[in-house]
C-alpha cells in the first residue's frame, strides 16, 4: 500500500526551553521546563553557564 508524504502527520518543534537559576541554601542551580535540572554550583555564575550549555547542547 502507498502512503503519500502528505498524508503523514506533522511533527512540530516542541516548546522551547526556559531556563531560570533556583538557590537553594548557599548553592545555585539552573533548571529547564524539559525536566532538565543541573548540578548545584556555589557558583551563580557557573549554574547560568550550565543552563546555557544546556540550551545550546539541544541545538545541534
Amino acid at each position: 500500500m502507498h502512503q503519500d508524504p502528505s498524508d503523514s502527520p506533522v511533527h512540530s518543534p516542541g516548546p522551547a526551553h526556559s531556563t531560570t537559576t533556583v538557590e537553594r541554601g548557599s548553592f545555585c542551580l539552573a533548571r529547564c521546563s524539559c525536566g532538565w535540572s543541573g548540578a548545584a554550583r556555589r557558583s551563580r555564575d557557573r549554574a547560568r553557564t550550565d543552563a546555557e550549555e544546556h540550551r545550546t547542547a539541544l541545538d545541534r
